[in-house]
């Protein structure tokens, strides 16, 4: 996708396994406002399933999920 997306925070997960990744993004995302966006990046592949579902659960939105290679940046909008 070329629209770029501005991020307001960054979260570096490499080398976490699940379920890392989401317990790190849930924790940032609690110290984040309404309305700003993380970016997520993280080279384990359960990201791809994993975040969509935290997404849902959690009411923040997924804006999406990038393949760059062998890593994984995912955006996501804190909702709540």
């Amino acid at each position: 996708m070329s629209d770029k997306i501005v991020a307001s925070f960054v979260l570096d997960t490499f080398g976490l396994l699940c379920p890392m990744p989401i317990i790190k993004t849930a924790a940032k995302i609690q110290e984040m406002n309404r309305g700003e966006i993380l970016k997520v990046l993280s080279d384990d592949p359960g990201v791809q399933e994993d975040m969509p579902a935290w997404c849902i659960t959690s009411g923040n939105e997924l804006l999406r999920i990038d393949e760059v290679g062998t890593e994984f940046h995912a955006y996501i909008r804190k909702l709540k």
